[in-house]
């Protein structure tokens, strides 16, 4: 897929960005092979090949689903100006 000039300007435009009228001709080149990269490996033949979570054969070393800390809530909560049955009191802001 070959890019215009003008289809530049406008991904520039929405993109917020500002492109000297210089640049135009290089980024159209670009941003051509980029998009016709993409074009290229969508032919590719993936119907036999499994997703991967990872590209690497490993698995998820999980740690042991145990309480490492102790409860400071009580403590965290002396410096709150207001706090009702564990929780911060905060003023009403949604009417």
């Amino acid at each position: 897929m070959s890019l215009s000039a003008k289809d530049i300007e406008y991904i520039a435009h929405l993109a917020r960005l500002e492109i000297s009228g210089s640049d135009v001709p290089g980024y159209t080149d670009k941003l051509s092979r980029i998009i016709d990269f993409i074009d290229e490996l969508g032919k590719a033949d993936t119907a036999e090949l499994l997703p991967m979570a990872h590209p690497l054969a490993m698995s998820q070393r999980l740690r042991p689903d145990a309480v490492t800390e102790a409860d400071n809530r009580d403590l965290y909560q002396d410096n709150a100006p207001v706090t009702e049955q564990g929780l911060y009191v905060v003023p009403r802001v949604v009417e």
